[in-house]
């Protein structure tokens, strides 16, 4: 038995190491999508917080591209190993809860998650937030089984952690403390200091966003609050169910979802395990769906906002349908429909953002509308600049902060850009700019609006005539197909108006230091 353990156990990892393996190569092959780029942006203004996140992104890319230099697998590094990190952790609960045969099927279930996959393949907060969760979840129940104190200290250290990868995670503690008032097995666990003393050590950890924020304005958490839809006046609405619903069949996919469902809804599918460690799992994921699915009445849920909640229900899937009694017990149909769907969603798309497999029309193909042309669009911004009176004195901007981002980083010599705000979102380049650094340059600038450019050039003493540049991409299905159409405008003279001005003055975004030219 201990051979067959460690034999499972050797497995997990090589499924583990081989599927980050594949993402590394993956990450390297496709341009930065636009949030990507902000993301990387960041890292030439580090802070203790930023406007819309914590700074976890901001410093692992910071390091990965000092360590490997400004690449696309750079930027995605922290995420890609990220992924590999909640692999190994979520496996580490699933073998602790029943076997390392369940932490093998676990461990394949992961890596065919379109969710997971999009999280690991794409810097974006999430891909932090999900090895800290799983990370918090194994020591969360080593800490309420073992009672002794470094469980909860590792458990603090990761909640800590995730906290400042994204805000999310305060879900975390929530689901633990109600986890434990349920279970009976687990109430006395609270009697001890240790779990203070955990959350205490997270506080610490946290403690530079919230210094951050103290400095201006506690902006971050405005910014929370608003896409909560605390200024939203409907307070309910269905207008958001579909959408909520529909993305997580997607992302989770079909069967693996309506199975999470069956767990969450029906207990006589949670019978067959013991009570107290199916208790764990589902009280660590039922209650942060359930605050989502609620949110969903009221306010537009992203799809990839519950990511971290499905982890322990993940593993139940694995320990309720994958065959583990006998290494020759056939293989339950519902777990062959389980990772057969998973990998007819997961893998087309994975493959779509290097090669375009899928016969989609543009509209329907995110990959290329956010990946194409990037490099060839740096360029062009490149010759206009250099074509200006004073290239010395002329600023690049671009009218979405994503896309002032992509002209940072694919513009020849990476140079500084600005996002003109004044009529978009707030965001952190209201924070690194002011009107006074560059009144009375000239700028060179993209927006995809038609009829935009008279707008923008109320911003200028005069400007030219804007350039219609079409990104294209070849489509083995189509030919060469038009992805989106780009304004290149022209503007001399700047007289102001960078930042985000709201509406009305009772938004609650609005911070003087961001409003304030």
């Amino acid at each position: 038995m201990k051979t067959t353990g460690r034999n499972y156990k050797v497995s997990t990892g090589l499924v583990i190491v081989t599927a980050l393996a594949i993402r590394l190569f993956i990450s390297s092959q496709f341009l930065l999508v636009p949030d990507e780029a902000n993301y990387w942006q960041w890292t030439r203004y580090l802070a203790l917080g930023y406007h819309d996140h914590p700074p976890m992104i901001a410093w692992t890319i910071w390091l990965a591209t000092q360590l490997f230099g400004q690449t696309e697998l750079a930027v995605r590094l922290p995420t890609v190993v990220g992924c590999a990190i909640f692999s190994w952790y979520t496996c580490l609960l699933a073998a602790r809860l029943f076997s390392w045969r369940c932490a093998l099927h676990t461990a394949i279930l992961v890596q065919l998650i379109l969710l997971i996959n999009g999280s690991a393949l794409i810097a974006t907060p999430d891909g932090l937030l999900l090895p800290c969760w799983a990370a918090a979840c194994y020591h969360g129940y080593r800490a309420v089984n073992d009672r002794s104190a470094p469980p909860w200290l590792l458990t603090g250290i990761w909640f800590g952690l995730g906290l400042l990868s994204k805000y999310t995670m305060v879900l975390f503690p929530a689901s633990l403390f109600l986890c434990i008032l349920v279970t009976r097995e687990y109430r006395t666990c609270l009697r001890s200091i240790w779990p203070w003393i955990g959350l205490l050590l997270s506080i610490f950890i946290f403690s530079p966003v919230l210094i951050w924020n103290s400095q201006h304005e506690w902006v971050t958490f405005r910014h929370v609050l608003f896409q909560g839809g605390v200024d939203n006046r409907e307070l309910v609405t269905l207008a958001y169910i579909g959408d909520f619903f529909g993305s997580q069949l997607l992302l989770v996919t079909p069967v693996c979802f309506l199975l999470l469902l069956r767990f969450w809804v029906l207990p006589s599918s949670r019978t067959q395990f013991p009570g107290h460690k199916v208790s764990y799992l589902l009280w660590m994921s039922l209650p942060g769906f359930l605050i989502f699915l609620l949110l969903a009445f009221h306010v537009r849920i992203y799809g990839n906002w519950p990511a971290p909640v499905y982890t322990t229900g993940i593993i139940f899937i694995a320990a309720a349908y994958a065959p583990w009694k006998t290494r020759f017990e056939q293989i339950n149909s519902m777990w062959k429909a389980t990772l057969g769907v998973a990998a007819i969603i997961s893998l087309p798309v994975m493959v779509q953002v290097v090669y375009p497999l899928l016969p989609l029309p543009v509209d329907l193909d995110r990959t290329a509308r956010e990946t194409a042309g990037w490099d060839m669009l740096g360029k062009k911004i490149n010759t206009a600049v250099l074509q200006m009176p004073d290239p010395e004195a002329t600023f690049i901007f671009g009218l979405r902060y994503q896309y002032a981002s992509e002209l940072a980083f694919y513009t020849p010599g990476q140079p500084k850009t600005l996002s003109i705000n004044k009529w978009a979102r707030p965001n952190v380049y209201d924070f690194w700019f002011d009107d006074s650094m560059v009144v009375g340059q000239d700028a060179v600038g993209i927006f995809t609006y038609p009829g935009m450019e008279a707008r923008v050039a109320t911003l200028f003493e005069h400007s030219d005539p804007v350039e219609e540049i079409v990104i294209t991409r070849k489509s083995p299905w189509f030919g060469i197909q038009n992805v989106q159409e780009i304004y290149l405008f022209r503007g001399y003279g700047f007289k102001g108006g960078l930042r985000w001005q709201p509406q009305n003055n009772d938004d609650i975004r609005a911070t003087e230091e961001q409003t304030s030219q």
